[in-house]
């Protein structure tokens, strides 16, 4: 017999395609992909600098335990001249070092008091980094090194010049719409919870490519999510809208807007993961973490027109030390919910899809940040891995991924239902 849940909430994530101008750099420019090299590490007392003498494909910050450090992995880079120096300076970074790692540079700070990375911001073109810092105690740096690793990509810049100097890409991006059309909801009983999907990527953003067999991340992402959609209204126990339905471009604001405007209950991106060398294989489930999420709660707090809705709550005319407050309980709790989901799903999808050892990872990306709709990215696979690749494109693998998406749905909407 159907479950009759209620729900509502919202968000949205758009991803560059780096990995596509990695390949273009590689066809075109007849030398090795990400041929980067760290030219120097600026280091300030709140936060670190670090130039590239190319573009990059992207990072990743650890903070790492036992002594206490900072690791920054960077893909499609090499260490520069300066690989070991003292920093300098009265800032908690007192020693710079760099090596090589499966993927790139490592660039490890050294520290004489424990702080941690509160934001991880590149440059355009993607040839700097820079790593805001913020010293805590002890306890504090124990959490953020428990939770793994924060990830950072550079934007994709239409238009942008890439490696080789001589070759560029140029393409138009359209606006935003000015008046948003709201997709299709399939499910007739409004009672019931509303999960949205998006199809990452799409139109003229194809996402990463496969190398062997040039498959676009695009088109794996929309069949999986109708997949998923067709799966989950079979179950008739939640209401399912796609973002997209076909092979359109959308913008971060209308993916975003989109969500929020249907007030869904959960909302699931669809992404398929890449690396530039290696045989990383696996799926992962990404929330967001908990140190990305303070200034995106001190950003909405003090936006000029407060006219936003928390659960609810309208906070124009709020004072903002209160609706700072309010959003930041507010966000606490859909961050809690969301991983509670990312673990539901990774539990459930392990019998029946590949999965990375440490599966649940935490990152600053744009579709996890709405403060009031658990909001979660599913990296379905590697699309840079044929045996991956061929997995989540054919249709077993669709098959799968759908059913273990509706599997964690149904157990996370009966234990909010039991809680209620």
């Amino acid at each position: 017999m159907p479950f009759h849940w209620t729900g509502g909430m919202a968000a949205r994530q758009y991803r560059p395609v780096s990995f596509f101008l990695a390949l273009l750099t590689l066809w075109f420019g007849g030398s090795p992909a990400w041929a980067a090299t760290v030219k120097r590490v600026d280091i300030h007392h709140d936060r670190v600098v670090i130039h590239f003498d190319a573009g990059v494909a992207g990072a990743t910050a650890l903070m790492l335990n036992g002594p206490q450090r900072i690791a920054i992995d960077v893909t499609g880079a090499q260490p520069g001249a300066e690989a070991n120096r003292m920093a300098g300076g009265d800032g908690p970074v007192v020693r710079v070092r760099q090596g090589v790692n499966d993927t790139g540079a490592r660039v490890v700070l050294d520290l004489a008091e424990p702080a941690i990375v509160t934001e991880g911001r590149f440059g355009a073109g993607g040839t700097t980094l820079t790593l805001a810092l913020r010293t805590v105690d002890d306890a504090r740096f124990a959490r953020a090194a428990a939770e793994g690793r924060v990830r950072y990509l550079p934007p994709f810049s239409y238009g942008a010049r890439v490696t080789p100097a001589n070759y560029s890409v140029s393409v138009p991006v359209p606006p935003p719409s000015r008046q948003l059309a709201l997709p299709r909801v399939y499910g007739d009983d409004d009672t019931r919870p509303l999960v949205v999907i998006d199809a990452g990527h799409g139109g003229l953003d194809p996402g990463a490519i496969s190398p062997t067999s040039g498959l676009k991340e695009k088109d794996v992402t929309l069949r999986i999510a109708r997949a998923i959609r067709d799966e989950l209204l079979a179950s008739g126990r939640v209401r399912v809208a796609l973002t997209r339905e076909d092979d359109r471009f959308l913008v971060l604001q209308e993916r975003y807007g989109v969500a929020r405007k249907l007030k869904a209950a959960l909302f699931i991106s669809v992404h398929c993961d890449s690396v530039g060398e290696g045989d990383a294989s696996g799926a992962s489930v990404y929330t967001l973490s908990e140190f990305a999420s303070d200034k995106e709660a001190a950003r909405l707090a003090a936006r000029e027109n407060k006219a936003d809705i928390i659960q609810g709550v309208n906070l124009a005319g709020t004072p903002a030390d209160i609706s700072s407050m309010l959003i930041d309980l507010t966000q606490r709790e859909t961050m809690n919910n969301a991983a509670s989901f990312a673990q539901l799903l990774g539990r459930e999808a392990k019998p029946l899809v590949p999965m990375r050892a440490n599966f649940h990872r935490m990152a600053s990306l744009v579709v996890l940040k709405a403060p009031d709709m658990p909001s979660i990215l599913f990296e379905t696979g590697y699309i840079s891995n044929p045996r991956d690749a061929a997995f989540i494109d054919s249709r077993e693998g669709r098959a799968a991924i759908a059913q273990s998406v509706r599997r964690a749905v149904e157990i996370h909407f009966a234990r909010r239902l039991a809680s209620n």
